[in-house]
């Protein structure tokens, strides 16, 4: 199970690399909870570091909950001074050695702790991509939520450029990281496009989709009773749902108690659910759907389901907040309605499918929006001259110091 932003990191290395771009994705291994292993020698280290023993730890894991992970995201969230100190000299020394790097990006702001170190090291600029970090940093213990929030703030002075993936989260994060207007860039996310086409003919009967984690967070349940609401309605003949998306062990009591709902109401035959999808069986599970929606409660920076399921020309039906009224002005691809509201989500969607027309339309001129703006190539052309601009300015002020200096 992956989150949206390792889907967009790894579209954006492989886009650069296409560009022609020597583009390096470098993982960290985190210690925290020993000394024990933060004090021991290398050779174990080495051990430790083998892919073998990463592969089985990472079979077992689970998302990560911010309330386990407070002395974690705060001790990331001060550097060189943190519990991963080892791990950030190790990491510099490596860069040094192998990579001679241009611009160092970082891939959300709860590393942005490292920026102050490497930059003194390798005497390069540092970048960081935002990617909805806010929920997650709110949710943490009340013993380490302001504490991270502040050293955040503190620590966002080392950045020479956030990249945010959509106008509402860069004015999210630049309140909440007091950030100079100079020092965020909007860039919206993009995805491969390989493999997204339409369906040759729309599905008969209709589907509602839905494609995120399955969770509460991300409006499942909100979605669930609006197709209780369609199902009991009745006006929309046969209406299917086909729910998929991330589903760790934590969710699954949730998703069942979605099953229970639907079976007393009548409609789970109707309902589908395909979990922790490959990306062929994902491009197929959008081409089979008329009309999708993932009503997200929280402020959702961007959401890449978003532009998948108009990748595959099926329109959205969204809540009106957060990013989601930008993503619809910018493709025209789907619907807003209010949020938090399952009957007022099941009639935006009942009027779509009930207008054919309209439903195709919105298809269409969504598909064509993404292809426009919104694929993996336009999204590393658009960062690799962020990328550039402020290296040049690096080397400009380094140089004028340099000849300050003599």
């Amino acid at each position: 199970m992956f989150c949206g932003g390792c889907f967009r990191d790894n579209a954006l290395v492989a886009a650069l690399r296409q560009l022609g771009h020597a583009t390096t994705m470098v993982p960290l291994y985190l210690e925290q909870k020993s000394g024990f292993f933060r004090n021991s020698p290398k050779w174990l280290h080495r051990l430790l570091d083998s892919p073998g023993l990463l592969n089985l730890a990472a079979g077992s894991a689970a998302k990560t909950r911010p309330e386990d992970v407070g002395e974690l995201t705060l001790s990331m969230a001060r550097g060189e001074n943190g519990f991963q100190a080892r791990e950030l000299e190790e990491l510099i020394a490596w860069l040094k050695q192998n990579e001679h790097p241009d611009v160092i990006c970082l891939s959300n702001a709860l590393l942005i702790g490292m920026a102050r170190r490497i930059k003194s090291e390798l005497r390069a600029p540092v970048l960081c991509m935002l990617q909805g970090e806010d929920w997650f940093l709110d949710a943490l213990p009340t013993a380490q939520r302001e504490q991270t929030w502040a050293t955040l703030i503190e620590r966002a002075r080392d950045i020479d450029l956030f990249i945010a993936p959509s106008r509402y989260f860069a004015a999210v994060m630049s309140a909440r990281l007091k950030l100079r207007a100079d020092q965020i860039q909007v860039i919206y996310n993009g995805i491969s496009l390989t493999g997204y086409t339409t369906a040759a003919s729309p599905p008969n009967p209709p589907v509602l989709g839905y494609f995120s984690r399955m969770s509460q967070i991300k409006g499942l349940d909100t979605l669930v009773e609006a197709f209780i609401h369609l199902k009991t309605r009745d006006r929309v003949k046969d209406l299917k749902l086909r729910v998929g998306g991330g589903m760790s062990p934590a969710d699954e009591k949730f998703v069942g108690t979605l099953r229970e709902r639907m079976k007393a109401h009548g409609c789970l035959k109707d309902a589908e659910f395909h979990p922790n999808l490959d990306r062929a069986a994902k491009v197929d599970f959008f081409r089979s759907l008329s009309v999708m929606s993932a009503p997200a409660l929280y402020g959702e920076a961007f959401g890449l389901y978003v532009i998948e399921s108009l990748a595959a020309g099926v329109p959205v039906v969204q809540p009106r907040h957060a990013a989601f009224p930008e993503l619809i002005a910018a493709t025209g691809g789907g619907v807003l309605c209010e949020p938090n509201d399952p009957l007022a989500l099941a009639l935006a969607i009942e009027e779509l499918l009930l207008d054919p027309e309209r439903l195709r339309a919105l298809g269409q001129a969504g598909r064509a929006a993404v292809l426009e703006k919104f694929s993996a190539e336009r999204m590393a052309r658009d960062i690799a001259q962020a990328y550039q601009t402020v290296a040049s300015r690096s080397r400009s002020d380094n140089a004028s110091i340099f000849n300050s200096q003599f």
